[in-house]
């Protein structure tokens, strides 16, 4: 983990209340930074007047470049949204545990439900730089709330949309798009909501990793906040994952 400076390259909106946001190195130790991000990795940035960073999860990195997706949804996300070209953030990386590629076998399959898809994007990259087509599960809430389809396409991957109310792709969610699908895939990889993984974890008879998602105050292990319920008892979400085994968390 390294506290670095990057510059705001590009801020810009995805959906009504979805943004992608581009951020690049300041200096030689920032692109070195970056360049040690793993997919399924988080960032935790300060912002003015916020007592606590937020912690967003990696999008993508090229070139000394990293990119973050986030959902507007209180002030802190207000705040980034507002921000600009030109400005600078004071940022925390690379920070958690991210996806083991090494254990993806042949066909590997990710399921990503809302904000939880833009992790996947970069992990979709590295399986295609090791000769690995995922099949991809996206699901959302209605056609308007899509994001990175096209991206996830571009990569080569095989792509599946579920809408809650139908409006694209499957109606229903992930799990009704997988049961529909043919199967043979040899290992799973998933983000999204607690409900969804619950729902995986119930559903999938392959192996597999799920990120979780937990309110942060530091994002390094020190405050404890972030604490699950895990087969070999209390892990942190910041620093023992975000990413874990499937049957390891013990959903509540």
């Amino acid at each position: 983990m390294q506290k670095i400076r990057l510059d705001i390259l590009s801020n810009t909106k995805l959906t009504s209340d979805v943004c992608r946001m581009w951020l690049g190195a300041c200096d030689a130790e920032g692109g070195r930074a970056i360049e040690a991000v793993r997919p399924g990795q988080f960032v935790n940035i300060a912002l003015e007047g916020c007592y606590l960073r937020r912690p967003i999860s990696v999008c993508d990195t090229a070139g000394g470049k990293v990119c973050i997706v986030y959902k507007v949804v209180g002030e802190g996300t207000a705040k980034l949204k507002d921000m600009t070209s030109g400005s600078q953030l004071d940022v925390l990386l690379p920070l958690g545990n991210g996806f083991d590629l090494s254990v993806s076998g042949e066909r590997p399959l990710l399921v990503g439900g809302g904000v939880g898809v833009p992790p996947l994007l970069m992990l979709a990259k590295r399986l295609a730089d090791n000769g690995k087509r995922a099949d991809v599960v996206l699901g959302f809430n209605t056609a308007a709330e899509i994001i990175l389809a096209d991206e996830f396409r571009a990569v080569g991957c095989n792509v599946t949309i579920a809408t809650a109310d139908g409006s694209e792709g499957c109606k229903g969610f992930v799990t009704d798009a997988i049961a529909q699908a043919e199967g043979g895939n040899s290992f799973f990889y998933a983000c999204g909501p607690k409900p969804m993984l619950r729902a995986l974890q119930r559903q999938m008879k392959i192996d597999g990793q799920i990120s979780m998602e937990e309110r942060m105050g530091c994002g390094f292990g020190a405050c404890m906040g972030c604490t699950c319920k895990t087969a070999g008892g209390a892990k942190q979400i910041c620093t023992d994952g975000p990413v874990f085994f499937k049957d390891e968390i013990v959903f509540e």
